[in-house]
């Protein structure tokens, strides 16, 4: 009988202390966004066996999704959507970042501006009579910028991307073998501390490689649902970029991580 209580209380407590432990991971995904198998050991004290087993646990309740070493609150696959979708998604948050973007242009740069819906914003916040040339792959950036005759606008040509608006493949990248630029602005689908950056698409994951490898500073132009997010092309890793504009919507963590492999961090 005595034997049996012990046993009793034994599990009470192994069961209490599951629940708790899932309870602090839940807790800290809500604060963080992103959670490291390491870090968590080290606060439980608890092996990595362990914290593994409560992730599926966890992600089978569809509580949250497990990554690479670790997990996310947010589905970490990336979809390919149509330019006209993706523009409606954080709107006011990329429209800021846009702003901060065109803070950073100087008289007489020259840029490069890969596609996507958050660089548009910072081409719609290009302050008129700025000087520039700006090569770019999208399509509706070299409409956006036509109205200002101050700015130089040369339009990489190749195969159509119809759901982001832009160019890619051979061709464009053969014409960048021409230029070197000050900066590359560069929007993204997803940033995997891990993995690094990428997008839905490989030929543009190509391409936006050849712009960072003729671009004298990369600067990120990512809202903060893109972190901890991962495409099917890889673009670069993180210790390849020197600055991310986002929103306060990123964690402290994610800052503090980047911030430790030398990025610069805007946050609008």
């Amino acid at each position: 009988m005595f034997l049996l209580l012990i046993c009793s209380s034994l599990i009470r407590y192994t069961m209490m202390n599951l629940a708790e432990r899932h309870q602090f991971i839940l807790s800290r995904l809500q604060r963080d966004q992103y959670i490291n198998v390491v870090d968590l050991c080290k606060e439980l004290k608890v092996s990595s066996v362990t914290i593994r087993k409560d992730l599926k646990l966890l992600e089978d309740k569809s509580l949250l999704f497990r990554t690479h070493g670790g997990a996310t609150v947010n589905n970490p696959y990336t979809v390919d959507r149509p330019v006209n979708e993706k523009e409606k998604i954080q709107s006011t948050e990329k429209n800021k970042i846009g702003i901060a973007a065109a803070a950073l242009l100087n008289d007489n740069d020259s840029i490069v501006i890969a596609s996507g819906t958050t660089v548009l914003y910072f081409a719609k916040n290009i302050a008129p009579a700025t000087n520039l040339t700006v090569v770019t792959s999208a399509l509706n950036v070299a409409l956006e910028l036509m109205r200002e005759p101050s700015i130089e606008v040369i339009q990489l040509g190749g195969l159509l991307r119809k759901s982001s608006s832009s160019v890619m493949g051979a061709y464009a990248e053969q014409v960048l073998q021409d230029f070197y630029f000050n900066k590359l602005f560069l929007g993204v689908d997803g940033i995997d501390l891990d993995f690094g950056l990428t997008t839905t698409n490989a030929m543009e994951a190509h391409l936006n490689r050849k712009m960072i490898g003729a671009s004298q500073k990369t600067i990120v132009l990512a809202d903060s649902t893109k972190f901890g997010k991962r495409g099917f092309g890889k673009i670069c890793g993180l210790e390849e970029i020197d600055h991310i504009i986002t929103d306060k919507g990123i964690s402290e963590q994610i800052v503090k991580h980047l911030e430790s492999l030398g990025v610069t961090v805007t946050i609008v």
